[in-house]
């Protein structure tokens, strides 16, 4: 309204000023009569209404303030020492290793071609033949006892023999002790030899048979 009205007072001022220079000037009533009717039509426009205040905002909760984050406490750097580099000596180079060429060892003799041991054999051949008829014992003849003794012998280093065991009875006790005591009496060998070529002792098995006639 202020502005309005100071344009209004300005819009006379200048009525006011044209009026005087008409009549100054000698100008008519028309000019006079114009102006007054330019001045009835002059609008003053209204000031338009102030806006409505929006309505206040809602109020809000009471919130309790965010919990406050302490700040670390600020590091703090110590001058550590650098570690100490330690170094060690690098040892020479082992000497060449000269190789010791040694003879071989000359090979073990070859074993001595093995000697073939020599066997007792009979003097006399066929030990059956050193026993008679008459060797039949009585006794054996009156039971009628035969049969055959199979006997192993020990043959001494001079060819006789030393022992005599029976392996095999013929079923009398009379053929199987006269059978022992006629080979030990009469049967000679050529004795046994060693590797060597010495006599030695042997054993040879016989069968000796006892038949009446």
């Amino acid at each position: 309204m202020s502005s309005n009205r100071t344009a209004a007072i300005v819009v006379v001022a200048l009525l006011h000023v044209v009026l005087g220079y008409a009549l100054i000037t000698g100008l008519a009533y028309n000019v006079a009569k114009n102006a007054m009717e330019d001045l009835k039509t002059f609008d003053v426009e209204e000031e338009p209404p102030p806006p409505e205040e929006p309505p206040p905002p809602p109020e809000q909760p009471d919130t309790p303030p965010p919990p406050q984050i302490a700040a670390p406490p600020p590091l703090v750097r110590t001058n550590t020492a650098p570690p100490m580099i330690q170094t060690t000596p690098t040892p020479p180079p082992p000497a060449p290793i000269v190789p010791v060429y040694r003879p071989a060892p000359p090979a073990p003799p070859p074993p001595p071609p093995p000697v073939k041991r020599v066997e007792a054999r009979s003097a006399v051949g066929n030990l059956q033949g050193l026993f008679r008829d008459s060797d039949y014992p009585q006794s054996a003849m009156d039971r009628e006892e035969q049969g055959t003794v199979s006997v192993s012998l020990t043959i001494g280093t001079t060819g006789r023999v030393t022992g005599c065991n029976v392996t095999s009875s013929s079923g009398s006790r009379t053929l199987d002790s006269t059978t022992c005591r006629i080979l030990q009496s009469r049967a000679k060998f050529t004795p046994a030899r060693d590797s060597s070529g010495n006599p030695t002792t042997d054993s040879v098995s016989q069968r000796i048979t006892w038949r009446l006639q």
